[in-house]
């Protein structure tokens, strides 16, 4: 992330009293300095819409309150954006998040369980076509780390128009969106900043021993990021992707592990998991997830490598390993045309090498 790019700032109730009883409608732009995330906008609608609305989910600290549109199973009110197309007996609804309680399932998690189909929309990205939970017709992608979840309310829509909709999403304010690329994560995400319960959910092709609704998650603060990644022999870097933001996670001594966040210029990102043997909640061998999905057992130099992705051409991948240094270690990565089983490979192999076992080791005891 450049230097030179000022972080994203965006605004936020100071009370869950606060929130709108009623999500009100608002504009793309608008929208955007109340959204930690970078909103997308329709530039193009499939034939026959030509009705557009978009609510506002404001930002507000934990605490549960009657309002509409409010998640029911959480503390949490992060900031979140819905657009409502219609037109010619169709509807569909849009929905604009950043998913940071966790890594997104297989990029696609509204998708979770239906068998999934990729298409690429440009600049790297991909969206994943399927069947949501309510077993609507369904889309999903992540863009510039916005999750953007679609899901068709009335009528049908080819998959050439869910593609085209999505190929056609445009940044509503692209001098924001540039300035949210420049945040590190651990500064947009609601959950690093707020002390809101977790959320148990899937992460990606294999079971991680998810964390409970206790909060979690010790972020290492900007400025202490290199050095603390350099006691942990944890490397800064891997291709494109370069260490944003860390966490240590725990209940206590028994368990603990570190997550580090890696992005790329676009909003590409990893997610690296780390713990001494047997020392945390990677368990070994790992066990599947219930999602459609290809696994294979590698050879990491003479170690076993255990990886899984829904399309080996794009992704999303999930890779499990052990180091001879002491560590076990979780790659995850996100869908893109430059990042299938191939290049993912090539990253658990940069990173395996580059880990340097016997540093200050503090975060993982």
């Amino acid at each position: 992330m450049s230097s030179l790019v000022p972080h994203w700032r965006w605004h936020i109730l100071d009370s869950p009293a606060d929130l709108d009883p009623v999500p009100p409608v608002i504009t793309e732009e608008l929208a955007q300095g109340w959204c930690n995330f970078v909103v997308w906008r329709p530039s193009e609608l499939p034939e026959g819409c030509d009705t557009v609305t978009g609510t506002i989910r404001r930002e507000a600290p934990p605490g549960r309150v009657e309002v509409e549109g409010r998640s029911p199973w959480t503390d949490a009110n992060p900031s979140g954006y819905r657009t409502e197309v219609s037109g010619g007996g169709r509807r569909l609804r849009l929905k604009q998040f950043l998913y940071d309680w966790a890594f997104p399932a297989a990029d696609h998690p509204c998708l979770w369980g239906s068998a999934t189909r990729p298409y690429e929309i440009g600049e790297g990205r991909v969206v994943w076509l399927g069947t949501d939970y309510l077993g609507h017709q369904a889309a999903s992608a992540r863009m510039a780390r916005t999750t953007v979840e679609l899901s068709v309310l009335e009528g049908e829509f080819t998959e050439d128009e869910l593609v085209g909709f999505f190929a056609a999403l445009r940044p509503a304010l692209p001098e924001a969106a540039a300035r949210v690329l420049a945040t590190p994560f651990a500064e947009l995400s609601y959950w690093a900043r707020q002390p809101a319960e977790m959320v148990s959910v899937p992460t990606g092709v294999f079971s991680f021993h998810r964390r409970g609704r206790e909060h979690e998650g010790d972020w290492v603060a900007s400025g202490e990021l290199t050095a603390f990644l350099t006691g942990q022999g944890i490397p800064l870097s891997a291709g494109e992707y370069h260490a944003d933001s860390a966490a240590t996670f725990g209940d206590g001594a028994a368990v603990r592990e570190l997550d580090v966040v890696y992005a790329s210029a676009s909003g590409g990102e990893l997610r690296l998991t780390a713990q001494r043997t047997g020392g945390g909640r990677l368990v070994f061998p790992p066990e599947r997830e219930k999602h459609p999905a290809t696994d294979e057992l590698l050879d990491l130099g003479g170690r076993p490598l255990h990886l899984g992705y829904p399309h080996a051409a794009f992704g999303a991948c999930d890779a499990w390993w052990q180091h001879p240094g002491g560590y076990e270690l979780r790659l995850l990565g996100s869908a893109g045309t430059h990042l299938g089983r191939d290049a993912f490979i090539g990253l658990v192999t940069e990173i395996d090498a580059g880990l340097r076992p016997g540093g200050s080791a503090g975060a993982l005891g």
